[in-house]
């Protein structure tokens, strides 16, 4: 009587994404590189461009003007760009679903003229009178949902209407009156003004970061591997979040030779890292992203596509109330012309320079911090040389153009890198 002994299927010896043949050198610190290298070319350009161009603007007007990169003009330049940036972080959220809104300007002013008559003219409470004016943007999110979803009008139209119409509503609650001071001794305009991180504090809050960078790849390499994919090597880890604490605590000791980092632009940091969260590590997330990229397979697979649509204009409006009242803070002012200007161009044309497509499904949280120092960088180096605002605006536009062109040139090419 013979006996089978069976057959033992032997373990890969390489994960199971790497083991086709030609990718067998894809594996370790070289795998890493090279991965990245056809990403680039694949057309999946992510944030390389607009660092690139933060580069080139940097080194051009420092060149122009030696204050330019001094600790007192980069402390500035951060402190201008929270207000504006926090408008474009939801900006970003929109455009990821392929839509847009164009009346954040006006809905940060109607924001700011309603904490100015609370607070200051009815005598409410500071914060309640921040809450119902946030709130107020959080409304108007879910009306636009509601309109996009049950009567099918297109988002630019939406909003659009919304412009003009919350601009006329800011003009109605302020009736007639030139400007509201806020008080220089309320926690907002010191929050605003006067609030900088302790230097210590802002050493704790770099370790924080680089040691946050090495836990969370660490965990998704650990995650990997369980799964059989190829990760990244710990040492590669390693090495990445060594190099973020060094880099960012040589920039925490340039700007603590100045004034230090102000806690507003720290909240708008915490408020991009949130964002960044809720895309990449939650339900609604992934809905956002498959939404954006397909919205009907995304309806196939059983999202709720009206909710991820209402959701997105909603914290759109909310982050377009908040950044109008820190505007308002930081100028100590409300007045008929809050959220008027550049404000509404300068947050869509952030959140497009750092790298949100405008064709929906691409794009990170980071895009609207990037984006919005590329902007302010600008207009603080162009103040520096003593020219007026109309070469700001040329020049934006034109590094707005060539964001969008990028692209669409990216685009084309993951398109054909894909059929190919």
């Amino acid at each position: 009587m013979t006996s089978t002994i069976p057959a033992v299927t032997p373990k890969p010896t390489r994960p199971s994404d790497l083991q086709d043949e030609r990718l067998l050198n894809r594996s370790g610190v070289r795998g890493v590189i090279a991965g990245f290298i056809d990403r680039v070319r694949s057309g999946d350009l992510g944030v390389l461009p607009v660092v690139i161009g933060l580069v080139v603007i940097w080194t051009v007007m420092q060149l122009l003007n030696r204050g330019f990169l001094s600790a007192a003009n980069l402390v500035n330049l951060l402190m201008e760009s929270s207000a504006t940036g926090i408008i474009a972080l939801g900006i970003v959220g929109v455009l990821l679903v392929a839509q847009i809104d164009l009346s954040v300007g006006s809905v940060s002013g109607l924001s700011s003229a309603i904490l100015g008559i609370l607070f200051v003219t009815s005598g409410v409470n500071v914060w309640i009178a921040v809450i119902l004016a946030m709130l107020t943007g959080t409304l108007i999110g879910f009306v636009y949902g509601q309109i996009f979803n049950r009567l099918g009008v297109p988002s630019f139209v939406i909003t659009l209407a919304g412009l003009l119409s919350f601009l006329g509503l800011q003009l109605f609650v302020l009736k007639g009156q030139g400007t509201i001071n806020l008080p220089f001794d309320s926690p907002l305009v010191w929050f605003a003004q006067l609030a900088f991180v302790p230097a210590w504090l802002s050493y704790v809050f770099v370790l924080l970061a680089a040691g946050t960078f090495f836990a969370v790849g660490f965990a998704k390499a650990r995650s990997r591997k369980a799964a059989g994919l190829s990760t990244a090597p710990l040492q590669l880890i390693g090495i990445q979040s060594v190099t973020l604490a060094v880099g960012l605590g040589i920039v925490t000791w340039y700007l603590n030779v100045a004034r230090g980092i102000g806690w507003m632009f720290m909240l708008f940091v915490a408020l991009v890292l949130v964002m960044h969260y809720m895309l990449t590590r939650t339900k609604w997330g992934r809905s956002v992203y498959a939404v954006g990229g397909n919205v009907e397979a995304a309806r196939r697979a059983g999202i709720n596509v009206r909710w991820v649509y209402t959701s997105v204009f909603m914290a759109c409006s909310t982050l377009a109330a908040v950044g109008g009242i820190l505007a308002a803070s930081r100028l100590a002012a409300v007045s008929q012309s809050s959220g008027g200007g550049d404000v509404n161009l300068n947050a869509i044309a952030a959140a497009v320079i750092g790298g949100t497509s405008l064709f929906g499904g691409r794009g990170t949280a980071f895009a609207a911090l990037l984006g919005i120092i590329v902007i302010m960088s600008i207009s603080s180096g162009l103040t520096l040389l003593n020219l007026d605002s109309s070469f700001r605006f040329m020049v934006t536009g034109l590094v707005l153009l060539l964001a969008v062109a990028l692209d669409s040139v990216s685009r084309r090419s993951r398109t054909s890198h894909g059929r190919a």
